[in-house]
């Protein structure tokens, strides 16, 4: 393999792995301020217990997010040097204000969050967790916003000639409030909720089905299900603006997202399947017309299709864009059909009466994780072949002194590296799992002297 797709190859390996940390922080700071907001309006030491356990759990993910996120940068200067010169007075201001508005804001009352207990007042305390859960959304934005400008570029002018040319602001807040942030924006948040939540989802299913914990993990998994329901409907509703948004910033993306390949016919919505870049046309299981539907409420209306580009600007590899999307789509929907079913039967008082619904749940931590994963990388294939939209080729972005011996080299030891983080994280967090709450604080509860009686019928 050539320079471009080894460099291309790790950094994607790089920013998954990252990327599965910052989703968690964020979702997971937003149920620390609801745990801890019940525990300051009802008095309960339950939400107390609960918001001790789960800040640990916080304060890992948080080390290992900022531990894996460095390498990145780096990255852009030894393997992208060209990429750097052309946007580094643009990517380079976002990522300043992300350390000045965000980095700085929620580590700076991490220490308060971690060590402030018995030290603060509650009210103080509970003002720490928010400033912590803010920080984490804040940083989303930064990042967001300097990646969605590569998407959809603007607020800037082109200066220098040649090799020397490079990208700089004109208009700071046209930057910032580019045609596609916003959308992205609340996409990405709202995956991050889904993340957070089902890790306490999944948690305290696990609890339930060990019969431990009983009362609090009832009290978590509430708070978690609520959380994760409202943000399913809202990500179905992100999602849309989001791919309106893409129709018209980037219409050849779009076309892959549904391997639709004539401009001069409607476009379907496939529900599953694969796309035949020999002929040119995709086959699956579909809804005729209901791309053009979503678009334009017209299920004959046409759509742009990748025809209308030429070869050499169409996004490839076309069928790894749509199994990704569709994949991403197919997780989507389950996740949206777990909650409501699971909020019906609350509302029926069954909640906790089938045991393997709490088995399901055990394991869907892992489901906006895969979400979240492939909705980056079909965004990010459906811009080649472009690294900056429409200005910036992806093939002239790279460094010119990078050997193909030296990515792999890298490479590998990323992946060893990387390999023994996630080891890590993994032993850690079981770990504090099956050691649970604090058994001084949790015996003190009355509920919890009763762990024997059964939950599930």
């Amino acid at each position: 393999m050539d320079v471009e797709i080894l460099s291309r190859i790790q950094f994607a390996f790089t920013v998954s792995f990252h990327y599965i940390y910052p989703p968690l922080s964020i979702g997971l700071g937003v149920m620390l301020v609801l745990m801890e907001g019940a525990y300051l309006k009802t008095g309960d030491k339950i939400y107390e217990t609960m918001t001790r356990f789960w800040i640990k759990v916080f304060a890992l993910i948080f080390g290992i997010g900022v531990a894996t996120g460095i390498v990145m940068e780096f990255e852009f200067g030894t393997n992208w040097a060209t990429y750097s010169r052309y946007v580094g007075d643009i990517f380079g201001s976002a990522l300043a204000a992300e350390g000045i508005f965000a980095f700085a804001l929620e580590s700076g009352f991490l220490g308060l969050l971690l060590f402030g207990w018995n030290r603060v007042t509650p009210k103080v305390h509970f003002f720490a967790t928010i400033m912590v859960a803010l920080g984490s959304m804040f940083s989303a934005i930064w990042i967001v916003v300097a990646n969605s400008w590569q998407q959809t570029p603007s607020g800037f002018h082109l200066v220098g000639n040649g090799l020397k040319v490079r990208a700089e602001i004109t208009d700071f807040w046209a930057m910032v409030f580019n045609p596609s942030s916003m959308d992205r924006l609340s996409h990405v948040l709202v995956g991050s909720l889904l993340a957070g939540s089902f890790l306490v989802l999944s948690v305290h299913a696990y609890y339930l089905l060990k019969n431990r914990y009983v009362e609090l993990s009832k009290k978590a998994f509430k708070i978690a299900l609520v959380v994760a329901s409202v943000a399913g409907i809202s990500q179905l509703l992100t999602g849309h603006n989001s791919a309106e948004g893409v129709s018209k910033n980037q219409p050849a993306k779009l076309a892959a997202f549904e391997g639709h390949y004539d401009s001069m016919k409607a476009a379907d919505m496939f529900l599953l399947g694969y796309v035949d870049m020999n002929k040119q046309k995709a086959y699956g299981l579909k809804i005729p017309g209901g791309l053009s539907f979503l678009l334009h409420q017209n299920f004959t209306a046409p759509v742009k299709g990748l025809n209308a580009f030429a070869i050499n600007d169409r996004p490839k590899p076309i069928n790894a864009i749509f199994q990704t999307y569709h994949l991403m789509v197919i997780i989507g929907m389950t996740i949206i059909g777990l909650t409501l079913f699971s909020l019906f039967l609350w509302w029926r008082g069954k909640l906790f009466s089938y045991k393997w619904l709490m088995v399901v749940f055990s394991f869907s931590v892992i489901l906006p994780q895969l979400a979240n994963q492939l909705g980056w990388f079909s965004a990010e294939m459906g811009r080649q072949p472009w690294v900056v939209y429409g200005l910036l080729r992806t093939s002239d972005a790279l460094s010119k002194a990078v050997k193909a011996n030296q990515v792999i080299f890298s490479l590998v030891l990323f992946t060893f590296i990387y390999t023994l983080l996630f080891s890590l994280f993994i032993y850690l967090l079981n770990k504090k799992i099956h050691h649970g709450f604090e058994v001084d604080v949790v015996e003190s509860i009355p509920e919890y002297s009763k762990r024997n009686i059964a939950i599930l019928n």
